[in-house]
């Protein structure tokens, strides 16, 4: 059994143990006004896996200065990585950040794909050399300079105040698409790495065959997230998705089973919710786009979902991953 196998059977053993394991069950439990009791069961489920990769990172930090995060669009990467962050504080640990998108090469040296356009998910768009240079100077007790990378002019900036130098109980943690990939930090010892897979795994099965894609789960919190905050109509992220889903076949998931620690970012409760929000949003999509087929398979799906209530969402935690797609998050 792979571990991404092992993660999704042992939240299917605790969707049984509770006996809430189908999709029929959840919508009982919505419709019986026990909804904000399941939203507290999930959200304790997920802070005891939190504790438990901090737990994990806590007794090997002697070996293990680095946290290597990846993982598939709108798996709740940012929420999950700064939760374990969090629990590695109540461990005496002190945890620090460097994004990897500031690993960029200069884009005169960025690969070109296939449409003679700039391929920034490529391996060979980051700069290697320079972070594995960082990073075992940053292992060696060195001070370094944390490079910034101006997306706008695509160059590298080197500021003094970014200077960042590793304490004995300082763990650095990093996410980005390449880093469950060795080939990303070939120079530095591996055994100093310790590697986090955050998906959201698991879809409830119903009495027919009605959604067992984590995939569209995954589509439909990016669709919600990137309406809110980043201007992408649902329109255009259907429309964005196959390539976005190429790009991790191609750089996440053949790296998966590197993971130390695999995280299961489903909920019992996450389509619930976003059907609240992501339902008025597919409607807007005409019969004219060509994101209209798959905006109906969505809409097909979700009305065999109970919606939550306004009321019975405003119990999600501040802190819930959930809040990284609908808002509202204090993390």
């Amino acid at each position: 059994m792979t571990k991404i196998e092992a993660a999704r059977q042992e939240y299917k053993d605790w969707c049984s143990a509770i006996g809430i394991d189908t999709l029929e069950k959840v919508n009982e439990v919505v419709r019986s006004g026990d909804a904000i009791s399941l939203i507290n069961l999930c959200e304790a489920r997920q802070e005891r896996k939190y504790a438990d990769a901090a737990d994990q990172i806590f007794w090997r930090r002697h070996r293990s200065s680095i946290v290597m995060i990846s993982g598939p669009s709108s798996s709740g990467k940012t929420s999950s990585s700064l939760r374990i962050a969090q629990q590695t504080r109540v461990l005496g640990l002190t945890p620090k950040v460097i994004e990897l998108d500031n690993y960029f090469l200069p884009r005169e040296q960025t690969p070109i794909d296939e449409n003679g356009e700039y391929d920034f998910e490529a391996l060979g768009a980051m700069n290697r050399q320079l972070l594995n240079d960082n990073l075992n100077d940053l292992l060696a007790g060195r001070e370094v300079i944390i490079p910034r990378f101006d997306f706008k002019t695509g160059k590298t900036i080197m500021d003094p105040d970014r200077a960042m130098r590793l304490e004995e109980n300082d763990i650095l943690f990093m996410e980005g698409i390449h880093a469950l990939n060795p080939a990303l930090t070939e120079a530095v010892d591996q055994g100093r790495i310790f590697r986090i897979y955050i998906s959201a795994l698991s879809a409830l099965p119903g009495g027919e065959k009605v959604h067992n894609s984590t995939t569209d789960k995954r589509l439909l919190r990016r669709i919600v997230r990137d309406n809110r905050v980043r201007g992408t109509s649902p329109e255009d992220n259907i429309l964005r998705w196959p390539s976005v889903r190429r790009g991790e076949t191609n750089n996440i998931f053949p790296f998966e089973e590197n993971a130390d620690v695999v995280f299961n970012s489903s909920t019992l409760y996450d389509v619930p919710l976003l059907k609240y929000y992501a339902e008025p949003l597919l409607y807007g999509i005409t019969e004219a786009s060509p994101a209209y087929p798959k905006a109906q398979s969505l809409l097909t799906f979700l009305k065999k979902v109970e919606a939550l209530k306004p009321a019975e969402i405003a119990a999600v935690p501040p802190t819930s991953i959930m809040r990284e797609f609908i808002g509202g998050q204090t993390l």
